[in-house]
């Protein structure tokens, strides 16, 4: 096997990794007993102190201008939103379903991008909207009890689809990490002005030690070095490769849910139709806009 190959299959096993470890962040947030926006309070705090220690040991320049800070500082709101209603769309339902109704993330950016980038929508981002469209429709039908979970989950996913639209254009002119860095700086700043104002700062805080422990995991494996580790690689990686093994985010999180939950995690057959047609539009999008590309 030759150098290019092993080192491209190296890659391909850190990513999936990568991708199998934010999988693993659904089931913290199911573990961890305090509120969600406490859960991201914390969450974000313990991240961009593990960035600020890499950054450090690397010696990486942190310097970035006042115009840029402020764009990556009021980001950083809408990323503390988004975490903020994924862990709770799982507090108010299940792993499975948040997962589920975040890979609708797909459907949101195939529509606001082209909109907030002033492109025409293709074709293939209509059809592949309307499948998915399809897909949570079902979801909604077969498990009603969810209603307030799927919500959440969907308004997560809407919250990432318009964080990531604009890290697509600050990304080309900045790393992957410095933009991170400075995102979930804002994002503990707003949560912290949010929790002083609701009078947030309460019990409800305190960790014992099984939450210390999840929220360590959740804010350095989960989110510092699977951040770190998966920008690396895609700098070697086709954005089609990482695109659809990324796709595999809510598959490996649901079968992980299995595992630790069991019974909670069973769904109606209803409920894995949709998801089956979410995941099967999310997975053939990318390969059929690839092929529709080389024509």
């Amino acid at each position: 096997m030759s150098p290019n190959k092993i080192f491209l299959n190296r890659n391909l096993v850190i990513l999936n990794l990568t991708v199998f470890v934010w999988g693993f962040t659904g089931i913290l947030g199911a573990l961890i007993s305090i509120p969600a926006t406490q859960l991201v309070w914390y969450r974000v705090l313990i991240a961009f102190v593990s960035l600020l220690f890499y950054f450090k040991a690397a010696n990486i320049p942190l310097k970035v201008g006042r115009i840029v800070f402020l764009k990556l500082f009021f980001t950083g709101a809408i990323v503390g939103l988004h975490w903020i209603l994924f862990f709770q769309s799982i507090k108010s339902s299940t792993v499975s379903v948040t997962l589920v109704c975040l890979s609708s993330l797909t459907l949101f950016t195939a529509i606001l991008e082209p909109l907030m980038k002033r492109q025409k929508i293709l074709l293939i981002e209509i059809v592949t909207g309307l499948i998915i469209i399809s897909g949570i429709y079902m979801i909604f039908k077969f498990e009603s009890r969810y209603t307030e979970g799927i919500i959440f989950g969907l308004l997560s996913a809407l919250c990432a689809s318009i964080f990531s639209i604009i890290n697509s254009k600050q990304i080309q002119n900045r790393p992957a990490p410095i933009i991170s860095f400075y995102e979930l700086i804002g994002a503990w700043v707003w949560i912290s002005i949010y929790l002083f104002f609701s009078g947030g700062y309460t019990a409800s805080m305190a960790l014992n030690l099984a939450d210390f422990l999840y929220l360590l995991v959740l804010g350095t494996v989960c989110t510092s070095i699977a951040y770190v580790a998966g920008v690396a690689v895609m700098k070697e990686l086709s954005a089609f490769r990482v695109a659809l093994i990324t796709n595999l985010e809510p598959v490996y999180g649901i079968i992980l849910a299995f595992i630790f939950f069991g019974k909670r995690e069973q769904m109606t057959p209803g409920f894995y139709a949709g998801a089956v047609i979410i995941l099967s539009a999310i997975f053939m999008y990318p390969i059929i806009k690839n092929r529709v590309k080389k024509i």
